[in-house]
C-alpha cells in the first residue's frame, strides 16, 4: 500500500468509520473530484450543473439504509466549497455520514466549506454524522467551515451527531433547522481544540409547529491557546419544547465564551438553556487516582468522558 493510499485510508477511517466500501449508497471526494460513487433501487445521487457539488434524492418510504458522502483532502493549498442537497421523501428511515478529513503536509492552508441543506419529507427519521479531523506535519492551516440547513416536515426526527476530533486550526460552523408540528431534534455536539485553534459554533433551531421539540447538547475541551465561541440559540414559535445544555472544560490559557438564547414567541412554548465553563475538579482527579491511574491518566478519562 502506497503512503498516499494508507493516508486516505486512515481519514475515511476517522471520519466515516470506513474500512473499504461502503454498503448502500455513497459518494467520495477526494482532492476536489469525485473518487468512487455508487447509487441503489431507493436513492439517487447526481452531479449538481450550477456549481460544485450534488444532490442525494432519497425516494419515500425508504427505511434502514445509509448514504456516506465523506470528504478526504492530502493535497497542501487546495480549498474547495460544495453544495450538497438532500431531499428526502416521506416515510423514510435514514442514516447519512457526512465526515471530512483534511492531511496536510506543506505550508499552505488546505480548506473545505460544505454546504449542506436537507428537505425532510413528512413521518422521516434522519440520523446525521459529521465528524472533522485534521493531521499533518506541515505548516500550513487545516480550516473547515461546515454549514447546514435543514426543514422537516411535519412528524419527523432528526438526530445530529456533528464532531471535531482534532487537528482542525480554524472552524466556522453555521447551522439552521425550521421544524413542523410533532418534529424532534436532537443535535449532539462535541469538540476538542488545542494550540491555536480557533472554532466558532452558531447553532439555531425554528419550531413552528405544536409538539415539536429540541435539545442541544454540546460538550467541548478547550486547551493550549485556542478559543471557543458558542451561539446556541432556540427560537419557539408554538406550543412546543426546548431545551440547551452547553458543558466546557477549559485548560491551559484558553478561552471559551458560550451565549446561549431562548426566543419564545408563544406564550405556549416552554424553553431552557444551561452553559457551565470549568477546569477539571481536583477531587475527580485524586478518586480516579486512588484506583491507581497516574494523574495524566485521571486526566484524559475525565476528557474523554466529557466528549463521549
Amino acid at each position: 500500500m502506497s503512503m498516499n493510499e494508507d493516508i486516505r485510508r486512515g481519514l475515511l477511517e476517522k471520519v466515516a468509520d470506513l474500512h473499504g466500501t461502503p454498503q448502500g449508497a455513497y459518494n467520495i471526494r477526494e482532492n476536489g473530484q469525485s473518487a468512487g460513487r455508487q447509487n441503489t433501487d431507493e436513492i439517487t445521487i447526481e452531479n449538481k450543473t450550477d456549481k460544485p457539488g450534488i444532490n442525494i434524492i432519497v425516494k419515500s418510504g425508504t427505511k434502514n439504509k445509509s448514504i456516506h458522502i465523506p470528504v478526504v483532502i492530502t493535497k497542501t493549498g487546495l480549498t474547495e466549497m460544495v453544495y450538497n442537497d438532500f431531499i428526502i421523501g416521506d416515510d423514510c428511515d435514514v442514516l447519512i455520514v457526512a465526515g471530512c478529513g483534511i492531511h496536510n503536509s506543506g505550508d499552505e492552508a488546505s480548506a473545505h466549506d460544505g454546504v449542506h441543506h436537507l428537505e425532510i419529507g413528512k413521518n422521516s427519521k434522519v440520523r446525521y454524522i459529521e465528524k472533522h479531523y485534521g493531521e499533518g506535519n506541515g505548516s500550513g492551516e487545516r480550516i473547515m467551515n461546515p454549514e447546514m440547513t435543514a426543514n422537516l416536515g411535519e412528524n419527523s426526527v432528526l438526530d445530529i451527531e456533528s464532531v471535531q476530533i482534532g487537528g482542525i486550526d480554524s472552524t466556522n460552523r453555521k447551522t439552521v433547522i425550521t421544524a413542523a408540528a410533532g418534529c424532534e431534534v436532537n443535535m449532539a455536539e462535541r469538540l476538542m481544540s488545542d494550540g491555536h485553534q480557533n472554532v466558532v459554533s452558531d447553532t439555531e433551531i425554528i419550531l413552528n409547529g405544536d409538539d415539536s421539540s429540541a435539545r442541544i447538547n454540546s460538550r467541548s475541551v478547550a486547551k493550549g491557546e485556542s478559543t471557543q465561541l458558542f451561539y446556541p440559540k432556540l427560537t419557539g414559535n408554538a406550543d412546543c419544547f426546548g431545551h440547551v445544555q452547553c458543558d466546557s472544560i477549559i485548560m491551559d490559557n484558553a478561552k471559551i465564551r458560550s451565549i446561549p438564547e431562548i426566543c419564545a414567541n408563544s406564550v405556549d412554548a416552554r424553553l431552557v438553556h444551561e452553559a457551565a465553563i470549568g477546569k477539571i475538579a481536583g477531587d475527580q482527579i485524586m478518586k480516579l487516582m486512588t484506583l491507581g491511574l497516574t494523574a495524566e491518566e485521571a486526566e484524559e478519562k475525565i476528557l474523554n468522558g466529557l466528549l463521549k
